[in-house]
């Protein structure tokens, strides 16, 4: 009857040997003799991105004017177009801080130019730019430390070129839309004025 239980308790000691063996070390290291690859750790998998990363720099405030964001260069060009008239409705400084400035004469049928200046997080902002190049063929490059996406096309009932230019950076996108009205570095200015 002894010797019975010691053989059952070799045998049960000898498995319990037979299935440390098997085990992974609690480190995530494969046992001594193994070669099996190491498990991986959470230190080993790359970073996830997120779609509000933490800022780096100070946030940029929102501009209030706007004819200050353009250089007199651009300003010259513009110089006999009116600016924000009551019959385009609203524009200017908005409750939300976004700046709408929309250049042009209400009773002109095409002639005009509205960019829109508000906050919004790289995710949101890029979701939206790659759907432009993927959907409607804008072309995307990342000139100023930023992402700038622009398509130009033939207006449907003039003989004038529409388009549209945005940029962004910093949680801040500027997006103008344009119909035979195009200051030339009229964007460059405006990135200009906010991240210089």
């Amino acid at each position: 009857m002894k010797l019975r239980d010691g053989a059952v308790a070799a045998l049960f000691l000898a498995g319990m040997v037979m299935l440390a063996a098997c085990t992974p070390a609690q480190d995530g290291r494969a046992p001594s003799g193994s070669s099996s690859p190491p498990a991986s750790t959470p230190s080993s998998t790359p970073p996830q991105p997120t779609s509000s990363p933490t800022p780096t720099v100070e946030p940029v405030d929102l501009p209030k004017d706007c004819r200050a964001i353009l250089s007199a260069a651009v300003l010259a060009q513009l110089k006999d177009v009116p600016l924000n008239d009551p019959g385009f409705g609203e524009s200017g400084t908005l409750e939300d801080g976004t700046l709408m400035c929309i250049w042009g004469d209400p009773s002109a049928d095409t002639t005009g130019l509205t960019t829109r200046i508000e906050r919004m997080p790289r995710g949101t902002a890029l979701e939206m730019l790659n759907a432009l190049v993927e959907k409607e063929g804008y072309t995307c490059f990342t000139p100023s430390g930023g992402t700038r996406c622009e398509k130009t096309w033939k207006n449907d009932t003039y003989p004038v070129t529409d388009g549209r230019t945005l940029f962004w950076r910093d949680d801040i996108l500027i997006d103008t839309r344009y119909s035979n009205l195009a200051p030339k570095g009229y964007t460059s200015s405006i990135v200009t004025s906010l991240w210089s």
